[in-house]
């Protein structure tokens, strides 16, 4: 399939290269424009290319990566995305380490923030709970493979990124809705930063 990156930081380079060693091409953008992703589209290969983020968003499936404080932005800057699979990998950091503060969202959990800013959009919590370099290594291991958690509202989005997760190694676990299952492993969540593997 055809993937867009909105952002091009670690987690979104991370998934790049997953999804670009199954064979899927990858659209990645910024908000410094697609003249700045040239060295990084060239180390990436032929299935990688940059692009706006309005453009980045027109693929099969879009990945969410970027700083929360850009997300209103970002999400405001999209055409309406309509059955489009969003896959949202952000957390609400209100302010980064070493002084870090989540964000007040009153009884919204993040994603439900997010999915309020993209209506239409099929939104998948999803590679959040993780750091950057534990979703760019091989997340298959001799004990099992790498779980990874995921939330969403819509079973046939969360198959979809099932299936792209599982081709990657990673082994999926749907933990419900975006408010209960999203709560589980956004910032301040208990299944947040929690490394688990399962046995196969």
């Amino acid at each position: 399939m055809r993937i867009g990156m909105l952002g091009a930081g670690t987690v979104a380079q991370a998934l790049a290269r997953h999804a670009i060693r199954q064979g899927h091409e990858v659209v990645l953008s910024n908000s410094r424009g697609p003249a700045s992703l040239t060295p990084l589209v060239r180390e990436l290969g032929p299935l990688a290319g940059a692009a706006t983020p309005a453009e980045a968003a027109a693929a099969d499936l879009v990945v969410l990566a970027v700083g929360w404080p850009r997300v209103p932005e970002v999400a405001a800057a999209l055409p309406r995305l309509d059955g489009t699979v969003v896959v949202d990998a952000t957390n609400q950091f209100a302010s980064l380490p070493p002084n870090p503060r989540i964000a007040d969202l009153g009884d919204l959990t993040g994603s439900e923030y997010v999915a309020s800013l993209l209506p239409g959009a099929r939104v998948v919590k999803a590679f959040n709970a993780l750091f950057a370099q534990y979703i760019a290594a091989d997340p298959r291991h001799a004990a099992g493979r790498q779980v990874l958690f995921l939330a969403g509202d819509d079973p046939d989005a969360k198959r979809t990124v099932e299936r792209l997760a599982g081709s990657f190694g990673f082994a999926p676990v749907d933990l419900g809705p975006l408010r209960e299952g999203g709560r589980l492993i956004q910032l301040g969540g208990p299944l947040s930063g929690l490394h688990v593997l399962k046995q196969d």
